[in-house]
C-alpha cells in the first residue's frame, strides 16, 4: 500500500477513534483523557497494532496540540492579571516546589542513581501537566471559578520555571562548565522578560495588528503568530508552551475573543492527537518491572499536589469546596515529565521507564482527581464531623418520663 494512502487511512482511523471513545466519555460523565491514552497505548510501540504511516503526523500533531491548548489558556486572562497572580502567589510556587519535587529527588536518591538523576526525577515529579490540566478545566466547565486564577498561577510559575531549571538540568548533565550553563540560562531568562514585556506594555499595539474582521485571515496570523513564537523560544531553551502562554496573555479585547471561538475546535482536536501521541510512544513491556514504585511514587505525589492546591488556595481566600477542587485539578503530569526524563536517559536508562509508567498513571488519575477530589472530601468530612458532634442533651421532661416510678409511702397509725 501507497505510503500517503496508509497514512490518511490510520489518521481517519485515529480521529475516527477518538470521536466515538469522546461520546463514550461523555455518556458516562467523565473527561475523555483517559480514554485517548490508553487507545493510544493499545495502538503504540508493543500494543496490539502499531500505527507506523502516520506517526510523523502525529508526532506534529501532539506539538501543536501542547501549544494550542496553553495559547487558549493564556487568551482567557490579560498581562495585568498574569503579573498580579504571579506577585501574590510566588508563596505557592515555592510550596509546590518543596513538596512535589522533593519526594522524586528522594526516591532517586534511594535507588542510588545518583545526584544528577535526582535533579532530574525531581522535575518529573515536580511539574504539573499544563496541557491536560487546560483539557479537564474546559472540560468540566471551570474555567469562570473562583479557583482557576490559584491552579494557573501554579501553573506559570511552573512553567516558568522551567526557563530556569531545563537549562541547568541540560549543563548538569552534559557536564558543561558553569559559565556555559549561566549563559544558556541568562539567555532563556532574557527571551521569558522580553516576550512577558512586550504582553504588558505593546499587548493593545500587538492586538490592533492581529485584529481582523475576517475570521480566516484572524485564525491564520494567530496561528501564525504563536507557532513562530514558540519555535523561537523553544530554541532559546525556554518552553514552547511558555511562548504560547505569553502569546495568548498579550492578545485582548475583541480579537482574544475571536481568536478563542475559532481556534477552539482546532485545539480540541490536536489535544487529542497530544495525548494519542503519548500513549503511541509508550511501550506496554517497560511497565511492569517499575510498576511498583511508580505506583508508590504517584500516591505520593498525588497528595502533595493536593495539599499544594488546598494551601494556595486558602491562602488566596477561597472557599473549601474550591480549594479542595483546586488541589485534584493539580494532580496530573505529562508533557514536562515526558521531556525532562527523555534528556535524563542518557545519564540514567532506568529513569526512562519509571517516569513513563509515573506520568501514565497521574495523567489516567489526573482528571478523576479533578472531578472527585473535592465531592469525596466532603463526605469524609462530613462524616467525621457527625462522628465528633457532642450529643445533644436529653430534654427534663423527657428525662423525668423515663426516671423509674417511686413507690407511694403510706401514712402509719
Amino acid at each position: 500500500m501507497h505510503h500517503t494512502t496508509a497514512m490518511l487511512i490510520e489518521l481517519g482511523a485515529i480521529i475516527l477513534a477518538l470521536g466515538l471513545l469522546g461520546r463514550l466519555a461523555g455518556r458516562v460523565g467523565f473527561s475523555p483523557i483517559p480514554l485517548y491514552l490508553l487507545a493510544g497505548l493499545a495502538f503504540g510501540q508493543g500494543g496490539i497494532l502499531p500505527l507506523r504511516a502516520s506517526e510523523g503526523f502525529v508526532a506534529t500533531g501532539a506539538e501543536i496540540g501542547v501549544i494550542l491548548l496553553l495559547l487558549l489558556l493564556g487568551l482567557e486572562y490579560s498581562a495585568t492579571e498574569l503579573v498580579t497572580n504571579l506577585k501574590t502567589q510566588y508563596p505557592s510556587g515555592a510550596v509546590d516546589f518543596v513538596l512535589n519535587a522533593a519526594p522524586g529527588a528522594g526516591l532517586a536518591l534511594l535507588l542510588g542513581w545518583g545526584p544528577v538523576a535526582a535533579v532530574a526525577l525531581a522535575g518529573v515529579t515536580w511539574i504539573s501537566s499544563s496541557g491536560v490540566i487546560a483539557k479537564v478545566l474546559g472540560d468540566l466547565g471551570r474555567l469562570g471559578n473562583r479557583e482557576t486564577p490559584v491552579v494557573l498561577g501554579i501553573l506559570v510559575l511552573e512553567d516558568l520555571s522551567m526557563a530556569v531549571y531545563l537549562p541547568i538540568l541540560t549543563a548538569l548533565l552534559a557536564g558543561v562548565s558553569l559559565a556555559g550553563g549561566a549563559v544558556t540560562l541568562l539567555i532563556a531568562l532574557s527571551t521569558v522578560g522580553a516576550v512577558l514585556y512586550m504582553a504588558l506594555r505593546h499587548g493593545r499595539l500587538i492586538s490592533r495588528a492581529v485584529s481582523s474582521d475576517n475570521a480566516e485571515l484572524l485564525l491564520l496570523v494567530v496561528l501564525g503568530l504563536t507557532l513562530v513564537v514558540a519555535g523561537v523560544a523553544q530554541h532559546l531553551q525556554v518552553s514552547a508552551a511558555v511562548g504560547a502562554f505569553l502569546v495568548g496573555i498579550a492578545l485582548s479585547g475583541e480579537v482574544a475573543e475571536g481568536a478563542s471561538s475559532i481556534l477552539t475546535p482546532l485545539r480540541d482536536l490536536f489535544a487529542a492527537v497530544f495525548f494519542v501521541f503519548f500513549g503511541l510512544h509508550t511501550d506496554p513491556a517497560d511497565i511492569p518491572p517499575v510498576l511498583g514504585p511508580a505506583l508508590a511514587l504517584a500516591a505520593v505525589t498525588a497528595l502533595t499536589k493536593i495539599a499544594t492546591g488546598h494551601w494556595a488556595a486558602r491562602r488566596a481566600g477561597i472557599t473549601a469546596k474550591g480549594r479542595w477542587r483546586a488541589g485534584g485539578t493539580l494532580v496530573a503530569r505529562g508533557e514536562f515529565s515526558i521531556v525532562i526524563a527523555g534528556l535524563a536517559v542518557g545519564v540514567e536508562p532506568r529513569i526512562g521507564p519509571l517516569a513513563t509508567a509515573y506520568v501514565l498513571i497521574l495523567v489516567v488519575l489526573g482528571p478523576l482527581a479533578a472531578r472527585w477530589t473535592e465531592p469525596l472530601a466532603r463526605r469524609v468530612t462530613d462524616r467525621v464531623a457527625r462522628r465528633v458532634a457532642p450529643r445533644p442533651p436529653v430534654p427534663a421532661v423527657e428525662a423525668a418520663g423515663e426516671a423509674e416510678p417511686v413507690e407511694p409511702v403510706h401514712a402509719s397509725g
